[in-house]
């Protein structure tokens, strides 16, 4: 995620992202500078076409467009904003389940603070590889001897490890090292885990509808299309800088919204889980591990 000062408009305006969604539309600009070139020259100069051309049409299109690409950047603001507090909801409950799994155990209990120091991390960073590209178990700390082995070919890694978590606080229970009402307290944050967990594979594997992102795309693309024959009767070749910077702007927005609607992967834009999970590794175990 983009880290800025929101009162620096200098800056912003230079910031090197500008530059990379530059980039990323290169290819597109061309193409419709070639397009509207091409166009420009057919009616002015080689058929020497004479019609009245108007933006009436462009106009009122265009607020129907306008209305559909906010909905749009809302929609994939939506979901990235319930990603960031799915992750804040994530980064307070392992700071109570450290704190509380800390106040419950003895101090000479080092097996059990130590796996907890590290399975809790574990989870967190199964969860959000789980939901990348899948998770690397050699990201994972070992932390009993038939760790790896359990997890190895394990479609839900995360699940695998919640489960884990559960087996060692009954274990615990079961040798009188938490009582009745301890137990109840700290199933209810490790409960907590897997609805986090849900609520981010929901945004995850619910896209935006196919259909209504299709056609987005097709009415951006007709719109863009059809504007040099707007323009060029009126404006001649400086059409062309206009239709390039119309087709910008709207395809940026959408660019934009595609970037956002999944947050958890590594866009520029998209939520800083790697930091997240570094920052709840360092708070738990400070936690847990008081030497």
């Amino acid at each position: 995620m983009v880290k800025y000062d929101p009162k620096t408009w200098f800056a912003l305006i230079f910031h090197s992202y500008s530059r990379q969604v530059l980039r990323l539309l290169l290819p597109g600009l061309i193409v419709m500078l070639v397009y509207t070139f091409g166009i420009a020259y057919a009616i002015l100069d080689y058929f020497k076409l004479h019609f009245v051309s108007t933006t009436a049409v462009h106009s009122l299109l265009g607020i129907v467009l306008g209305l559909f690409l906010v909905f749009r950047v809302n929609s994939a603001y939506d979901r990235w904003w319930e990603g960031r507090k799915l992750w804040g909801l994530l980064v307070n409950n392992t700071r109570n389940l450290a704190a509380k799994v800390s106040a419950f155990l003895p101090e000479s209990d080092t097996a059990s603070r130590n796996f907890f120091a590290q399975m809790i991390p574990n989870f967190v960073v199964a969860m959000k590889e789980h939901l990348r590209k899948g998770v690397n178990l050699a990201d994972l700390d070992i932390v009993e001897e038939d760790f790896l082995k359990r997890l190895k070919g394990k479609d839900h890694i995360p699940n695998m490890i919640s489960l884990m978590l559960y087996e060692r606080v009954n274990l615990l229970y079961k040798e009188n090292a938490l009582t009745g009402e301890q137990l109840f307290v700290i199933d209810k944050e490790i409960k907590e885990f897997s609805d986090i967990l849900g609520g981010c594979e929901r945004i995850k594997n619910t896209p935006i509808p196919y259909s209504y992102s299709m056609y987005i795309k097709k009415f951006i693309f007709t719109f863009t299309v059809t504007l040099p024959f707007a323009f060029i009767t009126e404006f001649g070749y400086w059409t062309i800088p206009i239709v390039l910077l119309i087709f910008f702007i709207l395809v940026s927005v959408e660019l934009i919204a595609e970037e956002i609607e999944d947050p958890f992967g590594g866009d520029t834009n998209d939520l800083p889980i790697d930091e997240l999970s570094e920052k709840i590794k360092n708070n738990v175990r400070e936690i847990l591990l008081r030497d």
